[in-house]
């Protein structure tokens, strides 16, 4: 509460209505608008199938206009500028939503240096300090084998003066607690992370020898608490949905399990809970933080999405360097309609009409992943539709094959290995490349969001303050 006390000492909080703090913030503000100014123009001005023209502001209002001539000419005809600009807003809001204090208190991990710096010299600190905050809330994304600070009284390099204005003020480091931890022989590890308010997440961590080529460590993460995509295979679904994760629980994850793990993280998935596409903002913010904070390039990172009207053109307007994995698991509208709800006002044909316009403005190869469930959709006839629509459309892409991994009290069920190989076979004989999930973790329930339902059956804890 502002104005608190603890013991004897009192915090003076004047400082959050002072006239000079709101101009530091104002002229940050600009700053940052500036910078985004120049960072599309020269975008713009570098991209061999953008037309732009000067608004009004100086800002180039670009089109994106794609090669297909299907979709040239289509309703989806061009990804508009305003798309560019209303994007990247949104993600520079979700990346800096937590750094003013409120009487709740704000986050600390995953602000920047100079936001920390502010917020420092604000307190009447100097502003170095907010260098060695930052520094010790990353402390384990540099170097995976140390404990990054988990609660203002670690971050131990700061005077104890300014760590009592931080938990007076109510702020939070914004680290997870790991409330549960599963694994399996092959190194598979699941958290479920638990929330400021209680709920619970999943973060998967996935190591891989590659032998002599070196090892990977793929961490999937969840976007969202819960689903409201309620795909009729999927467990998450079924768990129901909360709301949107932030930027800073994303990042959470992928330092948690490289905590756990105690090496560095080489890929990251957005295919844990949540439809990523209906968090854009906070999920381009995290990429944000991943690049800068973890270093991870834009090849190491996927998106995955079943697909959300309008935001695969979202995600092509900003144009992070990402892989860009689509759900789609069935070749044709019936069927896919009955697995994945959505498609009833999102039908197929936009799906890939969005496809080819995404890889149109980025040309980078699309990812397809298809889930193969007994019965269902994994028949040749099945492959061969898949292939068919594939090639009917203008862009480079290739085929995930992912057997099912069991759900509780589902219909459906996991197909024979003969069956996955003759959907392959299919697909590649018509010159569809594939890859084959293989299926790691099973004993850990990896099943996306099995781990986290059989937890929320029991009453949500009461929301604990994370320190």
């Amino acid at each position: 509460m502002l104005g608190a006390q603890r013991g004897s000492s009192t915090v003076d909080q004047s400082f959050l209505c002072s006239p000079q703090l709101q101009d530091r913030q104002q002229q940050q503000q600009q700053q940052q608008q500036q910078q985004q100014q120049n960072q599309r123009r020269a975008r713009v001005a570098d991209d061999d199938d953008v037309d732009g023209a000067a608004t009004a502001d100086g800002v180039p209002q670009a089109t994106f206009v794609p090669r297909d001539p299907r979709v040239r000419d289509g309703p989806w005809s061009k990804i508009d500028a305003s798309l560019v600009t209303a994007a990247q807003a949104d993600a520079a809001t979700a990346a800096r939503r937590d750094v003013t204090p409120t009487a709740e208190g704000a986050v600390l991990l995953g602000q920047s240096v100079e936001e920390l710096r502010e917020l420092v010299k604000g307190l009447g600190h100097e502003a170095y300090r907010g260098q060695q905050m930052y520094e010790q809330l990353m402390l384990s994304a540099r170097d995976p084998t140390a404990k990054g600070a988990h609660s203002i009284a670690d971050l131990r390099t700061l005077p104890p003066k300014l760590r009592e204005q931080l938990e007076v003020l109510g702020f939070k480091t914004g680290r997870s607690a790991v409330h549960h931890s599963v694994s399996s022989p092959c190194g598979t590890r699941k958290l479920l992370l638990q929330l400021s308010e209680g709920r619970l997440i999943e973060a998967v961590g996935i190591p891989l020898d590659k032998g002599s080529s070196g090892s990977r460590l793929t961490v999937c993460v969840s976007s969202q608490v819960g689903c409201p995509m309620r795909c009729t295979f999927c467990a998450t679904g079924k768990g129901g949905f909360a709301r949107n994760l932030r930027a800073h629980e994303i990042l959470d994850q992928v330092m948690t399990l490289q905590e756990v793990y105690g090496r560095r993280v080489t890929n990251v998935v957005f295919m844990g809970m949540g439809e990523p596409l209906l968090n854009l903002p906070a999920v381009s913010a995290a990429y944000q933080l991943l690049h800068e904070g973890l270093g991870l390039s834009g090849r190491a990172i996927t998106v995955s999405t079943v697909g959300v009207p309008n935001a695969i053109r979202k995600l092509a307007a900003l144009k992070l360097p990402v892989t860009l994995a689509v759900s789609i698991h069935a070749p044709n509208q019936a069927l896919r309609e009955r697995l994945i709800p959505s498609a009833k006002v999102y039908p197929i044909e936009a799906l890939m009409q969005d496809c080819v316009a995404y890889f149109a403005a980025t040309r980078r190869r699309l990812t397809f992943e298809y889930t193969l469930m007994a019965g269902v959709n994994d028949q040749p006839q099945h492959a061969r539709e898949l292939a068919a629509l594939l090639r009917s459309h203008n862009m480079a892409a290739h085929v995930n094959v992912i057997p099912w991994n069991p759900v509780d009290e589902s219909e459906y069920k996991r197909p024979t290995n003969a069956a996955v190989a003759a959907f392959r076979g299919v697909l590649e004989k018509a010159g569809v490349e594939t890859t084959l999930r293989v299926t790691r973790g099973l004993e850990a329930a990896a099943a996306c969001g099995q781990l986290r339902n059989s937890f929320q059956k029991q009453a949500v804890p009461e929301p604990q303050p994370l320190r």
